[in-house]
This record gives structure tokens, sequence and C-alpha cells, in this order.
């Protein structure tokens, strides 16, 4: 695999020495998203225009090589008066990290105060996105801005079932969405990212939003939230959908913690984060879910995966699994504590592992699924306010269970081998 010093094309480095400096860069990762990257390109342009039009402004378009329409329609639009306009495709590996490696390099040489990031898949996107992110970092001298959205109950559910746990645990914020795809950050945190070596790897291709708010919180960022409403986009059944995305972002998150222990060792509690932007709350659309085909699933991965999930779980956490395997999926349970300490054994094993870390997230998808399940049994007749409530509730349970993930990680390196020979059998 090729190794590039930089994501920029020579053109671009070529532009941006012509641009010189800009106060505010807004870049946009894509690919292949022709029916809705005009619309955020339009929603950004107009979003500048309307609250920041005295500030000098460039548009980044950084795509990975779409086989759409998707750069020619943008070459075309006409950005408001005083902004300028980059469309390239980016060099290194493909994926959405390589592409925020070549925004991060803009912000740099222009030495921007304030960079956003906006998903090129947003249907709901509207001009005071720009002015929610951004104020922050330009009155307020916050370094990183994470996204709050109001979403549907069962969006999200990786989200809610796993990534707001563990960086609240992990690293005492709560940041309600760390894996949001819209941010903004300051150019320092931009150099910062700039200077880490992560461009050849898994970073680059999948799991940059998550590497994004762990560092920041790790290098002592000050960090806050933007409530930007609603987000639509392509919403999908976790049933249907998620399994790679669990797998890559469990995989990104232990690495992570990995890296990091010397940080999140020693927190023993988790303080708010404080959130701008829109004041009211407002109500999205449902999205359908198929509960009792996660059940289904559920049963039949224990059926296939049983004897290694006996070897990498403790007797506690795999007999809760066998009592939920023979519930049907109207009475379908499985215990948040149990979850959190199935989450907690899971990370550990991962550290402890030398081989087959992935073959054995492969057959983690079905407990996912269950805790997903469960989740929408208890919260069924619940409005998405009463839904937060229980997702809060669980996050507390991680909190007070931080002590056995600790007892755990630093014993990880125990007991592996009937665990190895059954992944590696398997």
């Amino acid at each position: 695999m090729r190794h590039f010093s930089t994501a920029l094309r020579p053109y671009v480095q070529k532009r941006l020495e012509e641009i010189r400096e800009a106060d505010i860069l807004v870049g946009i990762p894509c690919y292949n998203n022709e029916d809705t990257l005009l619309h955020v390109v339009q929603s950004v342009s107009h979003g500048i225009f309307e609250h920041f039009r005295d500030y000098r402004a460039v548009i980044m378009i950084a795509d990975g090589g779409s086989t759409d329409d998707s750069r020619d329609r943008v070459v075309e639009f006409q950005v408001r008066p005083w902004q300028e306009k980059l469309v390239t495709v980016y060099r290194g590996v493909g994926g959405k990290g390589s592409a925020l490696r070549a925004i991060f390099e803009a912000a740099h040489r222009l030495k921007v105060s304030a960079c956003v990031c906006v998903d090129s898949d947003l249907r709901s996107i509207n001009p005071g996105w720009v002015k929610y992110l951004i104020d922050p970092v330009l009155d307020q001298g916050y370094e990183f801005v994470a996204p709050v959205y109001s979403r549907y109950k069962y969006d999200g559910t990786i989200t809610n079932n796993i990534v707001y746990n563990l960086v609240r645990t992990l690293y005492g914020k709560r940041i309600r969405q760390p894996i949001g795809g819209d941010f903004a950050f300051s150019s320092g945190l931009a150099r910062h990212y700039l200077e880490q070596d992560v461009w050849d790897g898994d970073i680059a291709r999948f799991g940059i939003d998550i590497w994004m708010t762990i560092s920041a919180l790790t290098k002592g960022a000050r960090v806050c939230q933007a409530n930007l409403g609603v987000k639509v986009h392509d919403a999908k059944d976790p049933g249907e959908a998620l399994g790679p995305m669990f797998r890559q972002v469990c995989g990104t998150l232990f690495s992570l913690m990995e890296q990091t222990e010397e940080a999140w060792l020693p927190v023993r509690a988790s303080e708010a984060v404080p959130v701008f932007g829109m004041e009211q709350t407002l109500s999205p659309e449902p999205i359908q879910v198929n509960q009792a085909r996660m059940v289904k699933e559920f049963q039949e991965g224990m059926r296939l995966f049983g004897p290694v999930w006996k070897e990498l779980f403790s007797p506690e956490v795999f007999g809760d699994l066998e009592r939920a395997y023979a519930l049907d999926a109207t009475h379908f349970l499985l215990p948040v504590d149990t979850w959190v300490k199935l989450l907690y054994e899971l990370a550990a094993r991962y550290h402890g592992l030398r081989d087959h870390r992935m073959k054995m997230l492969s057959v983690m998808t079905p407990l996912y699924l269950a805790r997903v399940a469960s989740f929408i049994n208890r919260t069924r007749e619940m409005d998405n306010a009463g839904a937060e409530a229980v997702v809060e509730e669980q996050a507390q349970a991680f909190e007070e269970h931080k002590p056995y993930l600790i007892e755990r990680w630093k014993r990880a390196r125990e007991g592996n081998g009937a665990l190895e020979k059954a992944l590696a059998k398997d």
C-alpha cells in the first residue's frame, strides 16, 4: 500500500496557496452522494452568508472518487459572494478518515479560526447548523464541538447502547453523540489530529469520528455540544444493516482503549458537557424495526457460537445469555447489568488476545441485537423522552460497574488459551 505524506493533490495545494488565509473552513467528505450533496452545499453556503458574511470562508468537498455526478453538480453550483469553493479527490486510503485528513490539512494551511465538517448524506441540514457549530469555537474558545440530535428512540442504537456509555464512563465527559458526523473544531486541534500516525490504517477507513472525539478528550481540549435538532438521514433497522458497523465501532473503541489507558483508568465519574444551539426539542419521524428478527438472530447465534461465548464470558454472563435464549420475542430480556458486564468482558478479552481479535468481534453481532431487542421491549410504550431516560439509566450502570472493567482489564492476559482454540476452530 502506498503511503502519502499529504492527502492534498498538487492543484489543491496550489489553490490553497493562492487563497492564503481564511477565517472559516467547512469540509464535506463525500462519496457517491449526488442525491443529497448539493442540498448540503447550498445549506452551508446560505448559512455562512446569513451568519458569517463578514468572515472569509472556504467550502471544501473532499471526495473519495465518486462514480456518480456528485463532483460535477457541485462544480457547477455557485456559492454565495465572498466564498471560495474547492472540490477535490483526496489521496490515501479510501474512507472518511482520509477525506477528513485533507480537510485538516486545508484548515491548518489556511490558518482558520474555526473548521466545520458535515456529512454529505444529510437531508435535514439547514443554514442554522453552520451557526450552531461555529459560534462556540469563534465566540467562546471551545476547541471541539460535538453534535446533539433529536433522534427517534430506535435510531442510533450503537450510540445508545455502546458508544455513549463507554466514552462517558472511560473519559468522564457526557458527550451524547461521540460518533456524530457533524462537528466543529479549532485550527489547533486540526494540527493535533494531523500529527498523529493513523492515516494508513482503520482510522482512515472507518474509525475517524470516534477517534476525533477521544483524541480531543485525551488531549484536554475544551469540548461542548451543539443541539442541531432533528437529523434526517437514511436510517436503518439495526436488525438488518448495522452488523458491520457494530464490529468496526467496537474494534476501534477497544483499540483506542489500549492506546489511552493511562487517561481513562483513573477516571471515576462523569460530568455534563455544555450544550448550545437550538433551544427547543423537535420530534423525529419514527423508523420501523423488526424486533422479532433480532431475537431470532440472537437465538441462531447462540446455536452457532455458544461454545465460543461460553469460553469468552464469565459463567454469570453466559448463564444470563442462556436464560435469555429461552425467552420468546414478546418477553425477551437481556438485563442492563448483564449487558454492561458483557461489554466490559469483551473489551478485556480483546485486550488480552494476540490473535483472532476481529474474528471474535465477528461472532458478537447477535449479542448486540439481543440488547437492542431488550431495549425495544422496555421502551415500546414510551415516547422518545422516556426512552432517553432509559438510556441515561444504562449509562449510569456503566459508570457504577467501571471497577469491574478495570479488574478484568488488568488481568486480561490470563486464561486465554481455551478461547484462542475455540476461535481458531470456529
